[in-house]
């Protein structure tokens, strides 16, 4: 083999590990995420807690629908608590703030889509967490766009 043709397969292999280093960053399982979140470097925790907020958001719905109320629950309690979380590093590190409001904002929404679906009883959780994203979505945004102090 040429060092020409040696230089094209490393350049190829490199290539192909960044793509699936990159494509790996959110996956595994949810205990996987929270794990890896918990030691992740700080800029790199709004992300991640993005990320499980997300599955947590899937699961309710699924959980919804196989009619396990209270484990829906649940994991409505782990959205919320990891999407404020994620509020908190975006707005500790400054990193990620735009994404986590865009997030936060989607989220909220399927969180109303999935409030209009359910039984009367089982609305009140769902309509606070929506309400409580919103909440932390507008802190996000008062942190972007709010008056910065003057030194």
């Amino acid at each position: 083999m040429t060092m020409r043709n040696r230089f094209l397969v490393l350049a190829t292999l490199l290539a192909a590990t960044a793509i699936l280093a990159s494509k790996s960053d959110n996956s595994g399982t949810l205990e996987q995420l929270i794990a890896r979140s918990e030691s992740a470097r700080l800029e790199d925790r709004p992300a991640l807690y993005t990320a499980i907020s997300q599955r947590e958001l899937d699961s309710a719905g699924q959980l919804y629908q196989s009619g396990k109320p209270e484990e829906a629950r649940a994991a409505i309690d782990n959205l919320v608590t990891y999407s404020d979380k994620a509020r908190d590093a975006s707005i500790r590190t400054g990193k990620k703030l735009k994404d986590t409001e865009i997030a936060l904002r989607k989220m909220a929404a399927r969180l109303r889509d999935m409030k209009r679906n359910l039984a009367f009883d089982d609305q009140a959780p769902v309509g606070a967490a929506a309400d409580r994203l919103e909440q932390m979505r507008t802190e996000l945004l008062s942190h972007m766009f709010g008056k910065k102090e003057s030194k």
